[in-house]
């Protein structure tokens, strides 16, 4: 009788183990680690394949051989609004570059990008924005660059190498009359071939929509 019941104690402790183990397992497959990002100052970009509001599809390896800024935006959030809007600092910041090898791209990581096209293609329109605004509904691209906030600016050297990662500038405020601009700074030392000397700063503004 004694051997019948441990028999079954232990038949009983089997099942709730194998029960733990597949819960575990179900559980790992429903909850992925968190992408971690590649995009590290003096390393390789990591390359993209993305469509703007046109449909125009865009990558950064067909880019080799120019200076390349890209922008994470989100035409609702007030940082953005400001920037591209009552201060045009994106805009004058990519004027500033005409006639040189510099390609400036804004890119929308919100979840509901894709929805919003039609607003996105009006605000272009309406800001006088000369640069398309690529879609990244999946945050893939965003998640590979780590950017975290709109904006969050990034400069690829013409080598594709990273140069500079952060702010636009150092008024997060709006309170200063002639605020730094670090990507202006960044572009043109890659332009000139030398090393970024402020390669990295905390970016501002709102945060990243990521699809969750």
């Amino acid at each position: 009788m004694k051997n019948r019941f441990g028999m079954l104690v232990l038949g009983l402790g089997s099942l709730v183990v194998a029960g733990y183990a597949a819960a575990q397992a179900t559980a790992e497959k429903k909850a992925p680690a968190a992408a971690t990002p590649t995009a590290e100052i003096g390393k390789p970009a990591p390359d993209f394949k993305l469509k703007d509001t046109d449909g125009k599809e865009h990558t950064l390896s067909s880019l080799k051989g120019k200076v390349v800024v890209l922008e994470w935006t989100n035409h609702t959030c007030p940082f953005v609004v400001y920037h591209q809007g009552e201060a045009r600092t994106m805009q004058k910041s990519f004027e500033t570059f005409k006639g040189k090898d510099v390609v400036w791209l804004a890119i929308d990581s919100s979840y509901y990008c894709e929805e919003k096209k039609a607003g996105i293609q009006q605000w272009i329109k309406d800001k006088g924005i000369n640069y398309p605004i690529l879609l990244d509904a999946s945050g893939q691209t965003g998640k590979a660059y780590g950017a975290k906030t709109t904006p969050h600016m990034f400069v690829i050297d013409k080598n594709g190498v990273l140069a500079y990662a952060g702010a636009i500038d150092d008024n997060p405020r709006k309170d200063k009359t002639n605020p730094r601009n670090y990507v202006i700074e960044a572009v043109n030392a890659a332009l000139a071939g030398e090393t970024v000397q402020t390669a990295s700063t905390d970016p501002y503004g709102c945060s990243v929509k990521y699809k969750q």
